[in-house]
């Protein structure tokens, strides 16, 4: 990709209001730009990001024999009334009126689709355990979005619902769940933690919430340094010592980037979702629900991964491997930057080339910097004089001076 193509005017000044550093940082490297409170647009290096996110998430959720379902924003009123959510859930529902001045809602979560296309196809043990997963918008009437993408009105959310035949079922899927959770975000390069939650408006019988401890999250969690015991102090209130072993509990703020629950029978019971057991016996489906926001955990990753110049995007999500940047205007350095870019394109190697004109060397590292892409390589007069190019890793200072035929051995080395 060319940079002069690129759909990106970076910023150097902070946006006003953003407090967060990745509101700043996203921002200023254009990924996002608000509309109105608590809704972004994604630009192209926001999306291109978006999408790695949203292939980490899928890759695992099918690893786990969930199949993707895409379900309608626009949710019937009539199943909210049989769950006795349309007036309490909160935050309160977005709720419009159609032509006909019939009310219809937009869906902040799923339970009530899920488990009515369930129960219309459920009839026998025989169709169980089920799993069903989407990647989908979703509409929650917040009273204070703030954060940049930590807190939105507006959001993309991967929502997973389990059917099981018994409790012992689906508390072993929510066991996998969980593990596949672990493996989701470690993949994305951070490191959570586990935490005891408040099932809030969404229900059932115990929740989990993953966690990544950062100054900036609005969440506060009790941690025992003795023993595995952590919470979220909505869960268990300000309390001093552990549950389990009575030490002295740790309080520390963190960011929710995932939440799970097992719901047991509650969904299916007030909607009427039933199988026939193996002795023809009627038995009410036993759930689990599994959410992670998208852009949450985009801003996540840049509330950990970033320094006083920009974001370090890790490999795994980032727009690009490798930024290019020439640092001369000779023909010969321009050749050998078009040589590296075409190259790596041809091994699906994503790569950025900054072909800019009239932008000054300073302005190309910063905005290099700024962006995050994982390797900045620089050729010049000076490098190709070795027949080399200089490596950086944009997580690390020091810099190495490479043959360009050793490069393109392995280009993958070097990332």
């Amino acid at each position: 990709m060319l940079q002069s193509k690129l759909f990106c005017k970076t910023k150097k000044e902070k946006p006003k209001g953003a407090e967060t550093i990745s509101h700043q940082y996203l921002v200023r490297g254009d990924f996002i730009e608000q509309t109105i409170a608590g809704v972004y647009r994604l630009l192209p290096l926001g999306w291109l990001v978006y999408q790695k996110i949203e292939n980490i998430i899928r890759e695992e959720m099918l690893n786990l024999g969930a199949q993707e379902v895409y379900l309608p924003v626009f949710q019937n009123k009539n199943l909210w009334l049989e769950t006795n959510r349309w007036e309490t859930i909160d935050p309160p529902l977005f709720k419009l009126k159609d032509r006909h001045q019939k009310e219809i809602a937009l869906g902040p979560t799923h339970e009530e689709e899920m488990v009515d296309i369930v129960r219309k196809r459920v009839k026998s043990y025989k169709d169980l355990p089920l799993a069903l997963f989407q990647i989908q918008t979703k509409f929650r009437n917040e009273i204070r979005p703030t954060g940049g993408l930590l807190r939105t009105r507006e959001f993309i959310m991967k929502d997973l619902y389990s059917f099981d035949k018994s409790k012992d079922e689906a508390l072993k899927f929510y066991s996998k769940v969980k593990k596949a959770y672990f493996r989701i975000f470690r993949r994305c390069e951070l490191n959570p933690i586990c935490v005891e939650a408040s099932t809030g408006t969404i229900g059932g019988e115990y929740s989990e919430e993953f966690m990544v401890l950062a100054e900036s999250g609005e969440d506060r969690v009790l941690i025992c340094e003795n023993c595995d015991f952590s919470a979220n102090i909505e869960k268990i209130g300000e309390k001093k010592e552990c549950p389990k072993c009575q030490k002295l509990l740790k309080e520390k703020r963190a960011i929710e980037i995932g939440h799970i629950f097992y719901l047991g029978t509650k969904y299916s019971q007030l909607m009427n979702a039933t199988f026939l057991d193996k002795n023809g016996e009627k038995k009410f489906i036993y759930m689990g629900c599994y959410g992670i926001g998208l852009q949450r955990l985009m801003a996540t990753i840049v509330e950990i991964w970033h320094d006083e110049k920009g974001i370090i995007w890790p490999k795994s999500v980032a727009p690009f491997l490798f930024h290019l940047i020439p640092i001369e205007t000779s023909g010969k350095v321009k050749k050998i930057a078009k040589t590296l870019e075409v190259n790596l394109q041809k091994r699906n190697i994503e790569v950025l080339l900054d072909d800019r004109e009239n932008v000054t060397t300073g302005e190309k590292f910063a905005d290099c910097d700024l962006i995050g892409i994982p390797v900045r390589i620089v050729i010049s007069e000076k490098t190709l004089k070795k027949n080399s190019v200089e490596i950086k890793r944009r997580k690390e200072k020091k810099v190495k001076i490479v043959k360009i035929n050793e490069f393109l051995k392995n280009p993958q080395k070097y990332a």
